[in-house]
Order: C-alpha cells, then structure tokens, then sequence
C-alpha cells in the first residue's frame, strides 16, 4: 500500500523522484526538496508534508527542514486515513502545493529557497520561538555553494543581525560563543570549493544521485 500511495503522489508531482516509500525528492543544486507522506505513529493516517534538506552540512539522513504539513482550513494539522487515500489524495496534493513556501510544480530558484530560510528565521525571532541558527546557517552555504555573493552577504547581515538578540546563553549548539560561529560562517561561505564537495560527498551517502537535479 505505501507504494500505491507514493505513485499515487508521484503522479500528481511528475517533477519529483520516488526516492523512497513515502518520499518524493528532487535536487536543486546544493539543496534537496521533498514531499513527504509522514505516517502516523499508529500507522492508519499520513501527513503529507513539504520540506527541504540542506547538503552544505554533514548529516545522516535527509532531514524535514521548514517543513510544512498540510492543515485544514483552521489551521490545524491533517491527516489521510490510509482507508480512505484514494478519495483525498489529489485534492490533498492541490492544497498541499497552495500552502507550500516553494513551488511544487516547478522547480525552485536558489533565491526563493534562501528567502524561505530567511523568513524562517525572522518569524522564529519575532514570535520569541528557539533561534533559527540552522536556518540562518544554510541561508549563507547554499548560496555560497551556488557563488551568489550578493545573497551571501545579505544573509551573513541577517545572521548578524539576528543574533545581536540572542541572550549569552543562546550560542548556536556546538559553538562556545556566537561571535565564533559568525567568523566560522563568513570563511566557510569563502570556500565554495569545499562546500561543492561536501554536497556531493552528501549526494553519494545519502543516495541521491538519481534525483533529477536544477543546476
């Protein structure tokens, strides 16, 4: 059954691989963006959920990063009874691709994936929510990795920015200061040599090479 539901969502999204039960992706550059038919945890529902993963860091699995799950019309989130898929599956994928912060039916501009990714983590300062220092990482890398300077360092002012509001006790994990991982991130978005390396160190472990692909 999981396979009849991701070609059944394939079919409504012909610009996506089915890369694995459940999970339609696609690659532009330096970043992946999925649809994701999330199970429940009893396994009777799924969430379909739309999310990018960024491949200027190591990690081992493609993460759901902004992602976004369908919701209903009061906002709340919504699920598919896998008994009743066939039913809702396509008005799903429709409202689905109207929610999403990234077009579904074409491919994303690097641009617009950064943008989200700044709008991310404006939105996580203002309503007070954890800081959004992954967020605001990638939003330098992937551009870097693209050789965009000029979005490089638009998103290095907004991380500088943002930041100059974090308490001393809200460092980005892993990082003893926040000024420390600001250089970090101005001379690693100079490397774009390594970041291209990176990603394609990524593409192979995670298994991705046969994604179609946007330059």
């Amino acid at each position: 059954m999981k396979r009849q539901i991701t070609r059944d969502w394939a079919d409504c999204f012909p610009e996506f691989s089915e890369w694995r039960p459940l999970r339609l992706l696609r690659r532009v550059g330096p970043v992946v963006q999925g649809v994701t038919l999330d199970l429940s945890t009893r396994g009777d529902q799924y969430y379909p959920t739309t999310h990018v993963h960024s491949l200027v860091r190591d990690f081992p699995v493609v993460s759901l990063e902004l992602g976004q799950r369908l919701h209903g019309s009061s906002g709340v989130q919504e699920a598919i009874q896998l008994k009743q898929h066939a039913e809702h599956f396509r008005s799903a994928a429709v409202r689905l691709e109207e929610q999403s912060r990234l077009p579904l039916r074409r491919m994303p501009e690097i641009r617009e994936i950064v943008e989200a990714l700044r709008d991310f983590a404006r939105a996580a300062q203002r309503h007070r929510q954890p800081m959004a220092a992954l967020e605001l990482q990638d939003s330098v890398l992937i551009p870097a990795a693209s050789g965009d300077r000029a979005e490089v360092a638009e998103s290095l002012r907004l991380a500088e920015d943002l930041s100059a509001g974090w308490s001393k006790y809200e460092s980005p994990p892993g990082w003893e200061s926040t000024s420390a991982w600001l250089d970090w991130l101005a001379d690693s978005a100079q490397d774009s040599a390594a970041l291209n390396a990176l990603v394609d160190q990524q593409v192979t472990k995670l298994g991705l090479a046969g994604l179609p692909v946007r330059p």
